[in-house]
């Protein structure tokens, strides 16, 4: 009769994978699914060939950060025990291999701030390396030359230097100036005003012998004159011996709109009869 070999074994035992032996070491994940707090990264920069090591987790913290949260030199060297120098260097790497930007902007406040962008996938839209060109810096005008002040501020003085001004775009369209710009050559015309000299005599020596070409800012050129070519005030020598004369306001003349000085409104003495005020 047969008989069973005691010493056989009673199935195949099968083989254990080379990834799971017992006797193999190696990485063994023990995952569980996140659904909260946690940020997707990307092995481009958890495995990075060039990058460091602390470079690759300074990247990764960053990428892990809120919007707005404060990733510049002194805040991280207070967060992490690297030191200013190391954490320096790694956040150069990760600029040079793209995963930060840095850019200079003028905030409403006109002060210039750096904001520093943090991009989880440098190769989107731009290579790594390539640089991020630059704004172009915004020419600001330069400040109007000085012009010479009247020495009465009076109301209708001034006013008669605007008007003038404002009325010389008539004569030529590229003298069309800003409020800002009439305001800043009103009193040099009210010092010509001032000086007996008619608003058709201002008029002449703004606009005489204009250059031909465009003019970039007109109103720097008439500044220029303003100042250039301000006539001496009108001669006076009273006899030492009688009192000064009396000084009345200004007054507009109905005839020229020429500015003078008189106790009333009228008409300056080249428009009165026989040459005497109104």
């Amino acid at each position: 009769m047969d008989t069973q070999n005691p010493s056989a074994p009673t199935r195949v035992r099968s083989r254990i994978a080379g990834d799971d032996h017992p006797n193999r070491g190696g990485l063994i994940h023990d995952n569980s699914r996140h659904t909260a707090r946690f940020t997707v990264i990307g092995n481009h920069l958890a495995q990075h060939a060039d990058l460091s090591l602390l470079a690759i987790g300074l990247g990764t913290h960053i990428q892990s950060l809120p919007r707005g949260a404060r990733i510049d030199i002194k805040t991280l060297a207070a967060r992490f025990p690297e030191g200013v120098t190391r954490i320096a260097a790694a956040l150069r790497e990760l600029e040079k291999h793209g995963y930060l930007r840095r850019e200079r902007l003028r905030i409403p406040s006109g002060r210039i701030v750096t904001r520093t962008v943090s991009c989880n996938q440098p190769g989107r839209g731009r290579e790594p390396n390539e640089p991020r060109p630059r704004r172009a810096p915004v020419a600001r005008p330069k400040a109007l030359p000085a012009v010479p002040s009247p020495s009465c501020s009076a109301p209708a003085l001034l006013q008669t230097a605007t008007d003038l001004l404002a009325g010389l775009r008539r004569h030529d369209s590229r003298l069309l100036l800003s409020a800002a710009d009439t305001a800043h050559l009103a009193p040099g015309v009210a010092a010509w005003l001032e000086r007996d000299v008619s608003p058709a005599e201002v008029r002449r020596a703004l606009i005489d012998g204009l250059p031909t070409e465009p003019m970039y800012r007109p109103a720097a050129l008439l500044a220029h004159r303003l100042t250039r070519h301000l006539p001496p005030p009108p001669p006076f020598a009273p006899p030492a011996a009688t009192p000064p004369p009396v000084r009345h306001p200004f007054q507009t003349c109905d005839g020229c709109d020429r500015v003078f000085r008189a106790p009333t409104p009228g008409r300056c003495r080249d428009c009165s009869p026989g040459g005497r005020l109104a």
